[in-house]
């Protein structure tokens, strides 16, 4: 079989987060692959329990046991999109992993939380140069909202690609380089076979704008406040963080942090020498016996998360900070689609407090990290592909990204979904077939695959409640104790008045009264009586079904 050079997003294509992309070299029954980014994306109302999902990479897997070879992951930065299932799913893939130093201490860091300390976490310069099997991989430097965001040139005998992970083109990065732009023209010149592109904000006009507008404006809004100043912003935003140190001090403001993340991207930038001279913290303990006017606290919970601490802030029940009249909060930050609801549930409990609330909508107070159309343009421009696939977007934003690459003069286009193996070379771009993806659920320290009955039963659970009978029935068949019920999530009464607990008590007795000695001996035939007869009667009272459990103990 001849050697091919492929393409298999297993997440991030069709959808925005849980980014993980494999790019492969070889016949099919054998292909060397590399993986770039292994991401996670965050459950919600419909996963119960499950805060974390994965990409389900058990294709890989099934790959490696056939003959196939895993020569490494490569990180672009360090976003929970990107690195945030690295330690969930490295003991299944026990490869070494390649990254800058701030994201590589992101990494050793969560491997840390799952009891991991020797994993091989290789720590490549900015602008490194190295080889993995048959891929010549170059680092090439970007902006993004994150520290040390990097394109990754890939080189092989088919020719070269470049895969941009998340990117924008901020003309004054506040930490930091600007975008290597030189090189990529450097690349485009060389001759690019495709193009691997972030998409999140194809459907926006113009350019994403610059980090340091963000801090001239907060420098403004936080001199002109008189009582005390929170900030809430997403804590991976180091630069952020750094704007809003200045601000503070340049308004003679000290600065406190609240919130595990916060202190751990800080912690994290200090390790890696990012913080600049000058910014310091004090103590929440210390913080609140500072005049209103000379502290400002950055918090956690720009998304509204529920024990992050603005929640709490906002609920009143922070050890460290009371917010009343006279007092700001900014939110230096976007509302992700999906977490309007909590946000404005959190804006609205502030504002019960006297608080006054800037967002974006009020000021400049947050910029994108992804490149608008104008930005996209420019990429293009340098480095010419041959082929564009568009990535880390929704199915809108793919197919936007497509079609505007055409408009450039790309000559050939193709839109994945997570699961496509696609075949760069040798011959024309395509879909050359489609593998088994999906998601993986992390419940606490256990994966479940997608689908699992675990999640399916919860909801029911959330939904309707459960009922529990128990009872002892002893050698012939005679009941010895019970029923005893546990009722949880099911209403005490029904439209009538008439008490459930009391009907479904009745209902049971009923059902065990009606049944024979040689019935009473076959648990199966207990529990589908008890079932039937609870269902029975809270159908036409109550219109749900509900968990119903029986329990028999046998003496």
């Amino acid at each position: 079989m001849e050697n091919e050079l492929v393409f298999l997003p297993l997440g991030g294509s069709g959808e925005i987060g849980m980014n993980m992309n494999l790019f492969g070299i070889g016949p099919a029954d054998a292909r060397k692959w590399i993986i770039v980014d292994t991401g996670v994306t965050f459950g919600g109302d419909d996963t119960p329990g499950i805060d974390l999902i994965t990409p389900d990479h058990n294709y890989l897997l099934d790959e490696l046991d056939e003959g196939a070879d895993l020569l490494g992951m490569v990180l672009t930065h360090g976003h929970e999109d990107h690195i945030g299932a690295v330690a969930h799913l490295w003991p299944d893939l026990e490869c070494d992993i390649y990254a800058t130093p701030f994201t590589a201490e992101l990494v050793r860091r969560k491997f840390k939380e799952v009891g991991i300390d020797d994993a091989p976490i290789r720590i490549v310069d900015l602008q490194a140069r190295f080889e993995l099997g048959p891929f010549d991989l170059e680092f090439i430097t970007l902006t993004h909202s994150i520290p040390e965001p990097n394109a990754i040139a890939i080189r092989t005998e088919f020719g070269t690609l470049l895969h941009t992970g998340d990117w924008k083109l901020d003309p004054r990065p506040v930490l930091g380089s600007k975008t290597d732009a030189e090189a990529l023209s450097e690349l485009g010149e060389e001759g690019v076979l495709a193009m691997i592109c972030d998409s999140t904000n194809v459907l926006s006009e113009g350019r994403s704008g610059s980090e340091s507008d963000v801090a001239d404006t907060l420098q403004q809004i936080v001199s002109e406040q008189k009582g005390r100043v929170a900030v809430t912003t997403f804590a991976s935003n180091v630069s952020r963080l750094v704007s809003v140190c200045r601000a503070a001090m340049a308004a003679d403001r000290s600065v406190c942090l609240l919130g595990r993340s916060m202190l751990r991207m800080i912690d994290v930038a200090r390790m890696v020498d990012l913080l600049p001279e000058g910014v310091s913290f004090v103590d929440p303990k210390e913080a609140g016996y500072l005049p209103k006017d000379k502290i400002l606290y950055l918090c956690t919970g720009s998304q509204g998360e529920e024990r992050a601490a603005l929640a709490r802030i906002a609920r009143d029940d922070h050890p460290d900070l009371v917010l009343s009249d006279g007092d700001t909060v900014i939110f230096s930050s976007k509302i992700i689609p999906g977490n309007e609801r909590g946000i404005y549930e959190l804006m609205n409990q502030l504002t019960d407090l006297g608080v006054s609330i800037i967002t974006e909508e009020d000021a400049f107070v947050h910029v994108s990290g992804h490149p608008c159309r104008d930005e996209l343009r420019d990429m293009y421009s340098w480095v010419k592909p041959r082929y564009a696939i568009p990535v880390h977007g929704e199915a809108r934003h793919l197919r936007e990204h497509a079609d505007l690459a055409k408009s450039l003069g790309v000559e050939e286009t193709l839109v994945p979904r997570n699961g496509d193996l696609i075949r760069i070379a040798p011959g024309d771009l395509r879909r050359i077939d489609e593998v088994p993806s999906g998601r993986i659920m992390i419940d606490g320290k256990i994966l479940l695959p997608q689908g699992d009955g675990v999640i399916r039963a919860r909801r029911q659970l959330a939904a309707e409640g459960v009922i529990v009978v128990a009872l002892a029935v002893g050698a012939k068949n005679a009941l010895l104790d019970g029923p005893k019920l546990f009722l949880k999530g099911v209403p005490k009464d029904d439209n009538d008045g008439d008490i459930l607990r009391e009907v479904i008590e009745e209902a049971v007795e009923d059902a065990l009264g009606s049944m024979s000695k040689n019935k009473l001996g076959d648990d199966r035939d207990i529990e589908n009586a008890l079932r039937r007869a609870i269902r029975a009667e809270l159908a036409p009272r109550w219109g749900k079904r509900c968990d119903i459990a029986v329990l028999v103990n046998r003496a």
